[in-house]
């Protein structure tokens, strides 16, 4: 389930390949009913021998009128890859909105710092972003190459001095170091700038 980009998703299930867009279809069941210039008259002038002959569909983006010859047997063969191409739609949706990535989106990069800003949340509330940032240590982190947590406290906070390598070990360690953290409500104006500043140091970061 890494998938990270609409592209790639599109790719690794050929969605581009099978030739689904509008005009990639139109292009298949059909021909586009043409205008040509003539001279003799100074303007354009579709043709007319197609009329009353093939059904027709009007684009309404560019006007482009298509002369449809698709047998049945073709047409419900698209109906077919359509409804299975709004179904990896829909999976892809369930996907993208599900568990950490509802809250954080889809981590693409992968080196990051997550920078914790709990600002004046009561307690029940920091208990909620611990075990949100928990979800997506475990969920999403897991499957990248370096991370780091820094806390915009009182005093700044951080989990390693530099990004260190994913792997189970060092997950589970960044997770016991979030709930380990003390909740507390009086907190700095410049505490997120200097927990900002102090990501970006680290050059190996994208993110």
């Amino acid at each position: 389930q890494s998938l990270v980009s609409s592209s790639k998703w599109l790719q690794r299930y050929g969605l581009r390949r099978n030739k689904l867009s509008l005009s990639q279809i139109l292009s298949q069941i059909g021909f586009q009913h043409r205008k040509d210039y003539v001279t003799t008259l100074g303007k354009p002038v579709a043709s007319r021998y197609a009329d009353g002959l093939f059904p027709q569909y009007k684009r309404a983006q560019d006007g482009s009128v298509y002369n449809l010859t698709a047998k049945k047997e073709l047409i419900l063969h698209f109906v077919d890859c359509l409804m299975g191409a709004i179904e990896l739609y829909k999976q892809r949706m369930e996907w993208l909105t599900s568990e950490s990535r509802q809250i954080f989106g889809v981590i693409q990069e992968q080196c990051i710092v997550i920078v914790l800003d709990f600002g004046t949340a009561a307690p029940t509330e920091f208990d909620l972003c611990q075990d949100a940032l928990s979800m997506v240590l475990v969920e999403q982190v897991i499957q990248i190459a370096r991370f780091n947590l820094i806390w915009a406290a009182q005093d700044l906070m951080k989990w390693q001095q530099k990004c260190t390598p994913v792997s189970e070990h060092t997950v589970k360690s960044a997770v016991t170091w979030l709930w380990k953290l003390d909740h507390m409500t009086a907190v700095s104006h410049t505490n997120s700038a200097e927990a900002l500043l102090e990501a970006m140091g680290d050059e190996a970061v994208s993110s």
